[in-house]
Order: C-alpha cells, then structure tokens, then sequence
C-alpha cells in the first residue's frame, strides 16, 4: 500500500506550502512510505485528486486545495483531518496503515486486541465512519480545528498589523518631507 500526498509543488498561498511541509516532513519523520504527487505540473494528477475527494471534503467552490492524502485510491483525508489524527495519535488509522509495534497506537490496538487483519477490515469501515464523523466532528477534532484555525487568524492579523505599522511610517515619511518642502519654498 502506497501512501499519495497530493501537493502542489508551485503554490503561490504560504498556508498551503506550511501544511504540505508538515505533512510530508511528519511521513518522512516516521519513515512512513509516500509519493508525493504534483497536481501543479501534471493535469492528470490534479484530474484525479479533484475527482476522487469525496464531495462532503470538497470546500463551497468544490475545488479541493493540497495537500491530500489517499492510500492507494483509497481517500484517507485532507490537512485537517491529517492533523486532528496526529494530534489523537491515531494516524496509522488515519492512513489505513497498522500500526508499527511499539507505538502508542500499537499499544491501543493490543489492548483493545485487534489483530493486523481486523485493524485493515476495520479501516474500510473507518472510511465510511470518517465520512460521517466529517459532517458531524468529535469535540476534539473541532476543538483542534478551531485551534489550528485560530493561529492561522493571528498570523494573519500579526501581518496585517505589520502592513499597518508600516503604512502609518510611510504616512508620516511623507508628512515630514512635505514640511521640509513647505519651509524651504517659504
């Protein structure tokens, strides 16, 4: 089973690229097998993504931003859902992956005593509960949204109040060259 984390290689967003760094940076940290596909510079790799995103995953405009991630053609999820996994240590699920022995989530399965196959049988039905638990979210993964959505908020005001900041200078630049102006004319 390969891991496919649709990316796109030359986005202008920086969100977008910190999301897709966290993603594959996470994978290749835990030596987790992935390609990386490029809906950027291949057609068909976008072609596919797009219409393989399930539509309760597809954002107003029904066009679904990188990254993606899908196990095979199997859709595992988007950044959120990447992210709320993670944070619940509950990613090799996530990934409909078992989980290596020793990991925590390893640790959950044996005591819970499902075995490698049950856990793969279970990862089918976990597409379908995914699906629904994406219309209706646990309070944890809607309290990490609502986390990850609210620092997005304060770096966009932090720059906003930067862009400000540096109006305001300029502005007063200005002021002050029009004083000198304004005293050398008289």
């Amino acid at each position: 089973m390969v891991i496919k984390v649709f990316v796109a290689t030359s986005s202008g967003s920086t969100a977008i690229k910190k999301k897709q760094q966290e993603v594959v940076g996470f994978l290749e940290a835990n030596k987790i097998d992935f390609q990386q596909m490029d809906i950027a510079g291949d057609e068909d790799n976008r072609k596919w993504m797009r219409e393989n995103v399930p539509g309760e995953k597809k954002p107003q405009n029904g066009i679904p931003l990188p990254p993606q991630i899908f196990n095979e053609e199997q859709y595992c999820g988007d950044f959120e859902s990447f992210f709320s996994a993670k944070e619940e240590n509950i990613i090799y699920s996530f990934l409909g992956l078992a989980p290596p022995p020793g990991t925590k989530e390893s640790e959950k399965s044996e005591a819970t005593g499902e075995t490698e196959a049950h856990t793969e049988d279970k990862a089918d039905e976990g597409t379908n509960e995914e699906a629904q638990s994406a219309q209706s979210p646990s309070e944890d993964q809607q309290e990490s949204k609502e986390e990850h959505t609210e620092s997005e908020k304060e770096e966009k005001q932090e720059e906003g109040e930067k862009n400000q900041e540096e109006g305001e200078e300029k502005q007063e630049e200005g002021e002050e060259k029009e004083e000198v102006k304004e005293e050398e004319e008289s």
